[in-house]
């Protein structure tokens, strides 16, 4: 997906919420209001984006990305870590933030995604899908507390799969990673991560994924410091202008 111009305007926090700094050195100006968004690791380019219209529909406002598992996130909001707004990759992880009374107000629902199978591209391990061409293939696949790895229990439990991963990854861009740096020969990721991959990566449709649905759920988090703004954000998000970027990024509508 083709990044907007001027980007620089949303900071991606590193997953402590360290901020890797608001305006550019030479800046003497501060921003007068902050936004911290916890977002599943999946979110990252759309979050991106949607970051950008915001501080265009937001002049003066700073807004912080922290992209992790979904169950990191929510790890993080338990210890305590400042954020206004939670979004995960399932409902099943949103519901333990619920339960802990780490967020506020009932969650929505936002977006839906699935999982398929890539391979680094020329596909060297000749990997057909989830089949026995993976016998002699290094598999990632996400640890099964984060919602794709989830996702890839289901899915395997639907086909009476039996995987032998070679590695469990914290988050699916991780496992994006050990294929496009060529340290696995395939994973299991969502559809909006192979697209974004391009070129690096061969997608091969794994039969009845689409029975696998992982829907996004986002809220406020019950110690926002600015919830008016927090809430801005959500609208969007769920408004017309979120729901054609994450169409974009390829997912479905919730």
């Amino acid at each position: 997906m083709t990044r907007r111009p001027g980007l620089a305007a949303a900071v991606v926090a590193a997953l402590g919420l360290a901020a890797c700094g608001g305006a550019d050195a030479g800046s003497a100006a501060a921003p007068d209001e902050r936004l911290t968004v916890l977002a599943a690791a999946s979110l990252h380019g759309v979050f991106e984006d949607l970051a950008e219209v915001f501080t265009e529909q937001h002049p003066g406002t700073e807004v912080i990305l922290s992209f992790a598992g979904s169950s990191d996130l929510v790890a993080q909001l338990d210890a305590g870590a400042p954020a206004d707004v939670l979004a995960t990759a399932d409902e099943t992880t949103m519901a333990r933030a619920v339960a802990a009374g780490t967020v506020a107000g009932e969650p929505q629902v936002f977006a839906r995604n699935v999982l398929t199978l890539v391979v680094p591209s020329g596909n060297p391990a000749g990997v057909t899908g989830l089949d026995e061409s993976l016998e002699d293939a290094a598999l990632v696949v996400c640890a099964p507390q984060v919602p794709c790895g989830a996702a890839t229990a289901a899915l395997a439990d639907l086909l009476g799969a039996s995987l032998a991963p070679v590695s469990e990854e914290g988050s699916v861009t991780d496992v994006l990673g050990k294929v496009t740096s060529g340290q696995a020969d395939a994973g299991l990721v969502y559809r909006t991560d192979a697209a974004a991959a391009g070129d690096t990566v061969e997608t091969i449709t794994v039969p009845r994924a689409e029975e696998v649905v992982n829907r996004y759920p986002v809220a406020l988090t019950a110690g926002a410091a600015g919830p008016e703004l927090a809430g801005a954000w959500v609208e969007l998000l769920v408004g017309p202008e979120g729901r054609a970027l994450l169409g974009d990024a390829g997912f479905g509508a919730p």
